[in-house]
């Protein structure tokens, strides 16, 4: 049953992220987004990380989506139509991609999970999921937190710049 759901939930987070990037409209690949942050988060859910699943429906689907809907509304973006240009680039790089997906999936090269135990032992969690996040962020991953953080900060100011457009030209 657990497979099922994961391979539902991988499904349509590829189909998802695919549509985002294909759909012409900003608003649709906006959508289509949404629906790819609800997966990933029920994709945590279905491995114990409650925690990570709130966290990523309010920051991503709450806050950023809706962050990143008031840009394109501010920038009255219409559908994009420099997109076929890129479409042979993309095609190469999907191909490829899948081809090295299929090759790992006939070799039966899986590393994952190869130092889980196993499925009948306890395992003794000594800390809760949400404090293992806030002391691995605060500590061991501080440094790439703070330039997430840094990095938001500018793509914040680039969007308020790109709006504003007469706002660096001198007024005469």
């Amino acid at each position: 049953m657990g497979t099922i759901v994961f391979f539902y939930f991988a499904s349509v987070i590829v189909a998802t992220a695919a549509l985002v990037v294909a759909l012409r409209s900003p608003v649709y690949c906006a959508l289509a987004l949404l629906v790819m942050f609800f997966h990933v988060a029920g994709l945590f859910v279905t491995l114990h990380a409650e925690f990570l699943a709130v966290i990523q429906i309010l920051v991503y689907a709450g806050a950023i989506l809706v962050l990143y809907l008031f840009v394109v509304m501010l920038l009255n973006l219409k559908a994009e139509v420099r997109f076929h240009h890129q479409l042979t680039v993309g095609l190469f790089l999907g191909c490829m991609l899948f081809a090295e997906a299929v090759l790992l999936v006939v070799k039966g090269e899986t590393s994952l999970g190869a130092n889980l135990p196993a499925p009948g032992e306890p395992t003794h969690l000594t800390q809760g999921n949400t404090e293992s996040i806030g002391e691995l962020l605060y500590s061991t991953y501080l440094f790439p937190f703070e330039i997430a953080s840094l990095i938001l900060l500018v793509a914040m100011v680039g969007a308020v710049i790109l709006t504003k457009k007469g706002i660096l030209e001198a007024k005469s």
